[in-house]
């Protein structure tokens, strides 16, 4: 995890903020155990429910409705929106099913991270992690370290 904080520092100071809705928080204290995250992690908040989303990170009710709030695209527009929340250059989102449910065989989870690069430019990618034979709490810490793993991925790409 120093890695994290040497890249959200390194060559200039970036900001974070995370928008969780099936980690429930664990993404927040992954980040939140570095020490020296008061550096760059300005917060996050836990949006479960699709009106919580809409109010306070501006997802488009009309595209998370008919998917339940679990889709690519609503963990993009979370991770756009905490951006815009929270005034961060980068933006962490999570969605999904932390158990099987009818329809949902198997846990699974879309991850989404946004970069506003200034100037009205972002870039936004995404990605689904399946859980399979997970219980409850193993599919929301296995998905928060995936997604943490893929912002360190992605700041060492743009480092390099």
């Amino acid at each position: 995890m120093t890695e994290l904080k040497e890249l959200m520092l390194q060559p200039a100071r970036r900001t974070l903020a995370v928008a969780e809705s099936l980690t429930c928080g664990r993404v927040q204290a992954h980040i939140g155990a570095i020490s020296g995250a008061s550096e760059f992690f300005l917060g996050g908040i836990t949006a479960y429910t699709l009106d919580q989303k809409v109010r306070h990170l501006g997802v488009d009710r009309a595209v998370a409705a008919p998917v339940y709030s679990v889709s690519a695209a609503v963990a993009e527009q979370m991770a756009r929106g905490v951006c815009v929340l929270f005034g961060s250059e980068l933006g962490l989102a999570t969605t999904g099913y932390a158990e099987p449910t009818t329809g949902v065989p198997v846990p699974f989870a879309f991850w989404a991270l946004a970069h506003e690069l200034g100037g009205g430019r972002r870039t936004v990618r995404s990605g689904r992690v399946e859980c399979p034979g997970a219980t409850r709490g193993q599919v929301q810490e296995q998905v928060a370290a995936a997604v943490v793993a893929e912002l360190v991925k992605y700041l060492r790409e743009v480092r390099g």
